[in-house]
């Protein structure tokens, strides 16, 4: 099984964003292996392929719902078809910087493929960018692939070679450090490593700010992939522009496909702090054979190119 890099994106090429929250796509299996803590990173691009499938680690779309903005909204609670965890909103600026720590789940795979990814980010909520890392978990039929990655979409994203295990300690950051610059920090403490990405983006609207849990995108004919049964994630200590996540009123977020059968739970916030847990993969129905997989914006449709 080859573990390439995988393309991550907020928009699905030939698709368009809708005006709603913007989901992000993860990015998919890291290589085994370790690498110096600091590291400096460089983007690769290209598609992994598991278990005969095209899929893009970074390419997984991440959409919220209703299709209504509630940029600046506070103590709302909507649904996804993609995302799930909590998103802080406001104007152009409002934000510049999200960061948050988690353990890497147990994932429990049976049958199929399926996909899950945890990450911070910048944007994405009503917008065309967004700038995150975090770690993922995917399911090749009974064998589980943990990875990690960071992506500044829509440019293809980087996957990280080192090793991952469940029950790794990992602390994320995305950090606007003027001059349309930004810091993507992921570290993994249990392993003992850490990256640091700088990148630049013109024209962000550093107008939202998230904590995730994503289902990432795309089947063939642009639907949502399954989500893996991560049984529960835990995100401890996030903050936004250095304070407490709750400081912010952020919206909650939870997954819900077009069948209305949700596919996680969040619990509420405390201060920094709260669960996402499984309880659906979709029925993997949701829109056909799988094809390369994106995350993107909140409130996206489309298929990968």
């Amino acid at each position: 099984m080859s573990h390439s890099a995988r393309r991550r994106a907020r928009v699905i090429a030939g698709s368009s964003v809708l005006a709603a929250f913007s989901l992000m796509t993860p990015a998919y299996a890291a290589a085994p292996g370790h690498s110096a803590a600091p590291a400096a990173t460089s983007f690769a691009a290209g598609p992994r392929t598991l278990v005969g499938a095209l899929v893009q680690p970074g390419g997984v779309r991440h959409l919220v719902g209703p299709g209504t903005i509630y940029q600046g909204a506070r103590n709302v609670t909507v649904s996804s078809i993609n995302w799930s965890g909590y998103a802080a909103t406001g104007g152009t600026g409002a934000f510049t910087s999200v960061s948050s720590s988690w353990v890497e789940p147990t994932v429990k795979c049976s049958s199929g493929d399926q996909y899950s990814s945890f990450w911070v980010g910048l944007d994405g909520s009503g917008n065309d960018s967004v700038e995150q890392t975090g770690s993922g978990v995917d399911c090749a039929g009974r064998t589980p692939e943990y990875y990690s990655w960071c992506e500044m979409f829509p440019v293809y994203p980087v996957n990280f070679s080192n090793t991952v295990r469940p029950g790794d300690h990992f602390t994320g950051s995305v950090t606007y450090t003027g001059g349309n610059s930004f810091t993507l920090k992921l570290s993994d403490t249990t392993q003992g490593w850490s990256h640091i990405v700088t990148k630049t983006l013109f024209g962000a609207a550093r107008s939202s700010a998230e904590v995730i849990v994503e289902a990432p995108c795309c089947t063939t004919s642009g639907g949502i992939l399954p989500l893996a049964h991560f049984r529960t994630v835990s995100f401890l200590g996030s903050t936004v522009n250095g304070s407490p996540l709750s400081t912010f009123h952020p919206i909650r977020i939870r997954i819900v496909p077009a069948n209305g059968t949700a596919e996680d739970s969040i619990s509420a916030l405390h201060g920094g702090s709260f669960n996402a847990t499984w309880l659906s993969s979709g029925n993997g129905r949701r829109a056909g054979p799988r094809g390369q997989s994106r995350r993107l914006p909140n409130g996206q449709n489309g298929r990968a190119g």
